[in-house]
């Protein structure tokens, strides 16, 4: 039996697509987007904009609030798409624990690709020299369920229609 899907985080480095890809899921699906960056505090921003890494402390409760996001659109009886760089490991299982099945799409860059794209983003405050740090924190989800990885170098509308295709398959009627 296939383990239903109520939601969905769209994952990965920055200058991965996951808002673009994200927002073109919801398109699809007729979803609900939930923009992981609304909801940085303003010392994270800040330090992201001055450069400097992200914490385990200054995601703990960016992380919390994202949780709190999901909940309130599943209880609504929406089908929220989280886009969220959720790194690490312990930082999905924080999330997971908030919504039961709770689906991960995973997009998968090159670092060269990833700061390329970031240095080309105009008005963005996470500069490309993060983007280390990025590579450095990440544990890829690759043994965890409910988790499908793809090759962001691939074209969004392509990405799109794999995840939802994906999460269809995994949506109890």
């Amino acid at each position: 039996m296939v383990q239903p899907i109520s939601a969905l985080v769209i994952m990965g480095v920055c200058g991965c697509g996951k808002s673009s890809v994200g927002q073109a899921i919801c398109d699809y699906s007729g979803a609900i987007a939930i923009e992981g960056d609304a909801f940085h505090p303003a010392e994270n921003i800040r330090k992201m904009s001055a450069g400097i890494p992200l914490s385990d402390d200054d995601r703990a409760g960016w992380l919390d609030r994202l949780s709190l996001e999901l909940r309130h659109a599943v209880a609504a009886g929406q089908r929220p798409v989280l886009t969220c760089s959720a790194l690490k490991r312990r930082y999905r299982e924080r999330l997971r624990e908030a919504i039961p099945g709770l689906g991960f799409v995973f997009l998968e860059l090159p670092p060269d690709v990833a700061a390329r794209r970031v240095a080309e983003r105009p008005g963005h405050f996470m500069p490309a020299t993060l983007i280390d740090s990025q590579f450095q924190a990440l544990e890829p989800p690759l043994d965890e369920p409910l988790t499908l990885s793809l090759d962001a170098t691939q074209d969004v509308r392509q990405l799109a229609e794999a995840a939802h295709l994906w999460w269809q398959a995994h949506i109890q009627e």
